[in-house]
C-alpha cells in the first residue's frame, strides 16, 4: 500500500478549511495513517522545499509557509500521491478544476491551500521533515475489503 505526504498551508489553516480538506480525502477512501498540527521552522521548510531551491519564488514560499500552522498528514492507499494530485488539482488555483481542492478554494499558485508530493521520491524526502516513523500508525479500516484496498 502506497503512503503519501499532505499539508495543508497556512491559508488553508487560516481560512478554516482543514476539515474540509480531510474529509475529501476521506471520502476518497484513502486511510489516514498520521496527522499534526505544526508550525514549522525556516530549515524544514526549507527541506520541505529544496527542489525549488534555485527558483525565484523559494525564499517567499518558505516564509509564507512558516508564517502560520500547517497540518501535516499521511494517506494511505492504492495509488494514493496521483489519487492525492487528482484531488488537489493545478498548483495554479486559478486554473484549478471545479470539483478540487485548488479549484473551489484556491485563490492563487502560492496561496493555494495544500502541499502534496508529487512521487513516491518526493515522499521519501518529504515525510521525514515533519513526522517521525513511530508517528506513523498501522491499522485496518472495517471498510477496506468494500473498497477493494484490503492488503490481503
Amino acid at each position: 500500500m502506497e503512503r503519501t505526504f499532505v499539508m495543508v498551508k497556512p491559508d488553508g489553516v487560516q481560512r478554516r478549511l482543514v476539515g474540509e480538506i480531510i474529509s475529501r480525502f476521506e471520502r476518497k477512501g484513502l486511510k489516514l495513517v498520521a496527522l499534526k498540527l505544526v508550525q514549522l521552522t525556516r530549515d524544514q521548510a526549507a527541506q520541505l522545499y529544496s527542489v525549488h531551491r534555485e527558483r525565484p519564488f523559494f525564499n517567499d514560499l518558505v516564509e509564507f509557509v512558516c508564517s502560520a500552522p500547517v497540518v501535516a498528514m499521511v494517506w494511505e492507499g492504492p495509488d494514493v500521491v496521483a489519487v492525492a494530485r487528482r484531488l488537489i488539482g493545478a498548483t495554479n488555483a486559478l486554473q484549478a478544476e471545479p470539483g478540487t481542492i485548488r479549484g473551489d478554494f484556491g485563490v492563487s499558485t502560492q496561496m493555494n491551500l495544500v502541499h502534496a508530493s508529487d512521487s513516491p521520491v518526493s515522499v521519501a524526502r518529504e515525510l521525514p521533515v515533519v513526522f517521525d516513523q513511530q508517528e506513523l500508525v498501522s491499522y485496518t479500516l472495517a471498510t477496506e475489503p468494500w473498497l477493494g484496498t484490503d492488503a490481503s
